[in-house]
């Protein structure tokens, strides 16, 4: 099936793109979620005018992406947890952990940003990678400290 983007999907394509993807992927995810629309004659038409408003939007998108990126890159957030022994803690602390120190800190952000490997489960200074943008990956260090 033939879709048109309407967002910049990763691994797929750009906003304004057609691209050809499994008729199961269109229907269930992409179409429903408001990334992309059907190919057709009628639509394809409507792209061409469309297609401005949607690079606008896809650019206003990014400038406001990498805006949020410098304001990030070398952050520091911390996190308080329970020890159990030694260095290890009760629990593990996880992206949506991070998302919620950084909207203590006033920065909203989605979890899938975020890309940690494994959860963190020992006490420490630990550098995290997060990717707002294709191109654009900035780190924060998120301290865990022990709760008192």
């Amino acid at each position: 099936m033939e879709v048109i983007l309407r967002t910049d999907v990763p691994k797929l394509g750009k906003a304004g793109d057609i691209v050809k993807v499994k008729d199961g992927y269109a229907r269930n995810y992409l179409i429903p979620k408001g990334f992309a629309i059907p190919a057709n004659k009628k639509n394809i038409k409507a792209l061409e005018k469309e297609r401005q408003i949607i690079l606008a939007k896809a650019e206003k998108q990014r400038k406001k992406l990498e805006e949020l990126a410098n304001k990030l890159d070398g952050m520091s957030v911390t996190i308080y947890r329970k020890k159990i022994e030694e260095d290890r803690i009760y629990g593990s602390v996880t992206p949506l952990d991070i998302v919620n120190a950084l909207k203590e800190n006033g920065i909203e952000i989605d979890k899938r940003f975020i890309m940690l490997e494994e959860p963190i489960k020992t006490l420490g200074t630990f550098e995290v990678p997060v990717r707002l943008l294709a191109d654009k990956e900035v780190k924060i260090k998120v301290e865990v400290v022990e709760e008192k």
